[in-house]
């Protein structure tokens, strides 16, 4: 039997700004109660604070940001919200998407689509053409995604190769954000600590980081705060202090 691999065996570096930033975006419908507004109004605020995050992150040099936009759960609410929720995706859709081939960003949107309306699906394969070639930022939008969806779509698709085993290699290729290095930073808003189901495989060894303010406020100087948090943490990837500080004097020597 072929050894199992770690996908942990070629280890990042602990940059000062994360490559890549995952973000749950919780609080919307708090945020818009706390105001005395209906829930959606809270979620059209939300789209605010993704502009805001998109242009913070290409600032600081991050090279992918992935926004946890509709879960395979999020289906269970109410009818209304959900359709609301559908409305607002469409027009957000369409309406950012040239803001964003402007300013060289790649969209990618990952999730079982096939559930969304047609002309949801349609601006999501114009989004995704038209900014292709870009170079900057790519923004990753998770619709209709689930972790354990991903890793068992991911499984489907490298059996169908005839694996006779299967390992991380062969299926590192098949899931849904393998264009992407792993998430350096998980950010959960709303003061929620879970991951909700949420990028299960890749998240293995992400820096977790949790806040108590509500999406529609998270701005600039939560993400700073957030790298920040980042920064100061030791990445090990199962080795010990002593074997990170003497690759540190190796590379200075």
């Amino acid at each position: 039997m072929t050894q199992q691999q770690s996908s942990t065996e070629e280890v990042p570096g602990h940059d000062e700004v994360p490559r890549h930033v995952a973000i749950i975006m919780d609080g919307n419908g708090r945020w818009a109660k706390r105001q005395h507004l209906p829930r959606i109004a809270g979620h059209r605020r939300g789209v605010e604070a993704v502009r805001a995050s998109v242009r913070a992150c290409a600032e600081r040099g991050i090279g992918f940001l992935t926004l946890f936009a509709f879960s395979s759960e999020n289906w269970r609410r109410p009818a209304e919200e959900v359709a609301l929720l559908m409305q607002l995706f469409q027009v957000a859709l369409t309406s950012e998407v040239e803001k964003l081939h402007r300013n060289d960003v790649r969209l990618k949107v990952v999730g079982d689509t096939q559930r969304f309306d047609i002309n949801i699906r349609r601006a999501i394969e114009q989004g995704e053409r038209l900014t292709a070639g870009n170079r900057g930022l790519t923004l990753t939008i998770a619709a209709n995604y689930g972790g354990r969806w991903d890793i068992l779509q991911a499984v489907n698709k490298a059996m169908k190769e005839k694996k006779d085993f299967l390992d991380e290699t062969a299926l590192a290729p098949h899931l849904s954000m393998s264009y992407a290095p792993e998430p350096d930073l998980f950010i959960r808003t709303g003061g929620e600590q879970r991951v909700s189901n949420f990028l299960l495989w890749q998240l293995a060894y992400t820096e977790l980081y949790f806040t108590e303010t509500l999406w529609p406020d998270f701005d600039a100087a939560a993400l700073d705060q957030a790298i920040a948090s980042y920064r100061a943490r030791e990445r090990r990837f199962g080795r010990t202090s002593e074997q990170l500080q003497a690759a540190k004097r190796a590379e200075v020597a």
